[in-house]
């Protein structure tokens, strides 16, 4: 329906039904052939539009504002009406639950290409000639660069729209991969690697809001951790396709650069034909032009023609304010911190694992990884939590009373920490400090792997409860929220990653276990204190409600 800023104060009496005739051609659109479905509706009244904006009364989701670049001083914004089909939250399920696979594919393989060429590492120092703590750098650097490209790629997609970025990030994704998988130099393996991770970084700061594109806050409760799950079933399961094409004495350890390779492929064929456009504003915008074609008439806009921030100001506003956020933002920073520490050990665990069960247990490399399947089975454990988070938001959402029932409640932000608050925070240092001092030849080795388990589960809890409370505590800068989160994280387990095997050397699987135990318990309190007082922590934000 179309809504007027100025009031009128007389209308004149109601048109009689038009038929939904084809519109009139113009010059500037004959040569289009658009379908658009306009709705007529018998109670509109025609507003103070004038000239070629007899056709306005059709069209609902249309708002008239004043503007100084029209003729007359009005535009008529272009917005998603009720049942409008542009709308992805209009989509039918089955089609929003396909989208949010293919956007969690698209992290699974580049997860698997973090961690994969950590199988392969004797094998290239091998053939490099070079030390095998050289050798890990090609997975350090590819971490690095996903948490430098992410910067980036919040930006691109709320200008160009999150497919171009999809598309056009994974394709340069695989030339990446391709140029490493054909390095004749170490130097040269390192450096593909970190534009490989550079170009591959798109899923982790856009796949939130690709998921709150597409379901509601309530329903991300289900969608979120089915993108979670894939973001880090990756890098659990990279180690061990890894592993075979290491003790494999039919193929290169080059392979596994190419599995990373066939795997992308197959994802972006998929993403090509079956992912639609999610993003409203370039929804909008595309709905604005067609009916600027259609009517001829240049005032139908959409609000981001009207924000008039040009590509490169948002880029200049995604590199400073990142920085910004993580320095002023106690809930950034300490989210930074909490999630740098669980992927740190994470991604040590690669080189970790062949002391806490290679060396201890005796198991042999592809046994060993396969022990990485352990992490998975917590991933999924955490993922049943979601039909009772879900019951408790729709409870939440609910206001008692006499009389019709009332619109549903907007669920706080803390809500989100319910998957932290479940156990998450609390398993991660009980389940490292119980996998250090139980790796022993004289203990069974099932003993670390239900450590593992809950491993699995606490990182997974944790993850979704922080993406999710940020996005919705930083609503309008989540793209920059999440883009510093993933920053600081990336850029210090890939600085980790080296080191690594010397701790696990130096200080044996108990210390250093215990060690990294002891980091995770002092973070564990942090949902807890946002849950208390993380809406006084919201009130003082600057980035919040327009502050």
């Amino acid at each position: 329906m179309i809504r007027s800023s100025t009031p009128i104060t007389a209308l004149p009496p109601l048109p009689p039904p038009l038929p939904l005739a084809p519109p009139p051609t113009h010059s500037s659109s004959s040569s289009l052939n658009i379908d658009i479905a306009l709705t007529y509706h018998p109670d509109a009244r025609p507003s103070t539009f004038g000239g070629s904006n007899a056709l306005g009364v059709l069209l609902s989701g249309i708002t008239i504002q004043p503007h100084a670049s029209a003729a007359d001083g009005q535009v008529f914004v272009v917005e998603h009406e009720a049942g409008d089909p542009l709308d992805p939250q209009t989509w039918s399920v089955r089609s929003r639950i396909a989208a949010t696979l293919l956007i969690g594919s698209i992290a699974f393989v580049v997860g698997v290409a973090s961690s994969i060429d950590s199988a392969v590492v004797k094998e290239a120092a091998r053939e490099f000639g070079v030390s095998e703590e050289v050798e890990t750098l090609a997975t350090g650097r590819y971490l690095v660069g996903l948490g430098i490209g992410a910067l980036f790629s919040g930006p691109c997609s709320e200008t160009l729209g999150r497919n171009p970025v999809y598309v056009g990030t994974l394709t340069l994704y695989m030339a990446s991969i391709a140029a490493s998988g054909l390095s004749p130099t170490v130097g040269a393996q390192i450096a593909f690697r970190f534009l490989a991770g550079f170009f591959g970084s798109t899923p982790l700061t856009c796949a939130g809001g690709s998921i709150a594109d597409l379901w509601s806050p309530v329903d991300r409760v289900y969608a979120f951790p089915v993108f979670a799950n894939a973001a880090f079933l990756g890098p659990v399961l990279g180690p061990i396709l890894g592993a075979f094409i290491a003790q494999s004495e039919h193929v290169s350890w080059r392979w596994v650069e190419w599995t990373s390779l066939i795997l992308a492929a197959a994802v972006l064929v998929a993403v090509l034909l079956f992912q639609p456009e999610t993003y409203s504003p370039v929804l909008l915008r595309w709905k604005s032009h067609h009916l600027r074609a259609l009517l001829g008439d240049d005032r139908y806009v959409a609000a981001v023609e009207l924000a008039g921030d040009t590509f490169w100001t948002r880029l200049r506003l995604a590199l400073y304010r990142p920085f910004a956020l993580t320095a002023t933002e106690p809930i950034i920073s300490l989210t930074a911190l909490y999630l740098t520490v669980i992927y740190v050990v994470l991604f040590t665990f690669f080189d970790g694992y062949d002391y806490i069960y290679g060396r201890v247990h005796g198991t042999s490399q592809v046994a060993t990884a396969f022990c990485f399947v352990a992490i998975a089975v917590g991933l999924f454990g955490a993922t049943a939590l979601a039909p009772l988070v879900y019951r408790w938001a729709r409870r939440g959402q609910l206001e008692k009373g006499d009389g019709p029932p009332p619109p549903l409640l907007p669920l706080k932000p803390e809500f989100r920490l319910w998957y932290s608050m479940l156990g998450g925070s609390v398993c991660i240092p009980v389940s490292l400090l119980w996998m250090g001092w139980s790796s022993s030849a004289r203990v069974s080795i099932w003993s670390p792997l239900v450590a593992s388990v809950l491993f699995g589960y606490g990182i997974l809890c944790v993850f979704i409860s922080s993406y999710l409370y940020i996005i919705d505590s930083y609503e309008s800068v989540s793209a920059s929220a999440l883009a510093s989160v993933t920053l600081v994280r990336y850029v210090a387990a890939g600085g980790m990653v080296s080191a690594g095997m010397p701790m696990y050397e130096k200080l044996g699987v108990h210390w250093t276990l215990t060690i990294m135990g002891g980091l995770a318990a002092l973070m564990a309190p942090v949902p807890y204190v946002f849950y208390y007082y993380g809406e006084r922590i919201r009130g003082k934000s600057k980035y919040i409600n327009g502050k």
